[in-house]
């Protein structure tokens, strides 16, 4: 009899190898993602997400880029022909925060019949307009609420919860992160 090692949609024996192949070589752990954005009108820009670096070598399993185009609704300007960029973070992070349990469940034995991620961010556009030096331009406040269905007790639940630490996008708009800019003339 064969005993399925898929969990979540996730294939638990390829997980529990690349796990003990970062942990015999910790440079295969290290990424680079890469996403380049061009103005196109208005608020309307569009990003072309193609390469990354990761597992020790330039990927090249992608047979096209992913294109993905923001804009403003109109009440900030724009035409409403894409999400805005504040959008797409709140979308980042759900959807890291959703990646995240689904994998560490799946690696901890633990089913999930279904999960689903709300995210909702406060932002005073006073601070992006230079209004007020006192607001930040950035989000000032993000809820999150999860919703999992699945045979869980209240401590495979709160297992759970604890997992959202993992998430690489939830570190990076809870934490510092150096940002560089370069600007120069095309």
């Amino acid at each position: 009899m064969s005993i399925s090692s898929t969990i979540n949609g996730v294939d638990v024996e390829r997980l529990t190898g690349t796990v003990e192949a970062v942990t015999a070589d910790p440079g295969l752990g290290k990424f680079q993602f890469r996403a380049r954005n061009h103005w196109i009108d208005g608020g309307h820009s569009r990003t072309t997400i193609h390469g990354f670096y990761g597992a020790g070598q330039e990927d090249t399993t992608r047979e096209g880029p992913f294109v993905l185009d923001s804009d403003e609704p109109p009440v900030l300007l724009g035409e409403n022909r894409a999400p805005n960029a504040g959008e797409y973070a709140l979308q980042a992070l759900a959807a890291c925060l959703t990646g995240t349990i689904v994998y560490h469940a799946a690696a901890r034995g633990l089913a999930l019949r279904g999960l689903e991620c709300t995210v909702q961010g406060d932002l005073d556009v006073q601070g992006f307009l230079g209004l007020d030096s006192d607001i930040r331009p950035g989000y000032e406040e993000i809820r999150v609420s999860i919703k999992v269905a699945g045979e869980l007790d209240d401590d495979q639940l709160a297992e759970i919860a604890g997992l959202t630490r993992f998430s690489p996008v939830r570190d990076t708009v809870t934490n510092p992160v150096a940002v560089s800019i370069d600007v120069a003339r095309a």
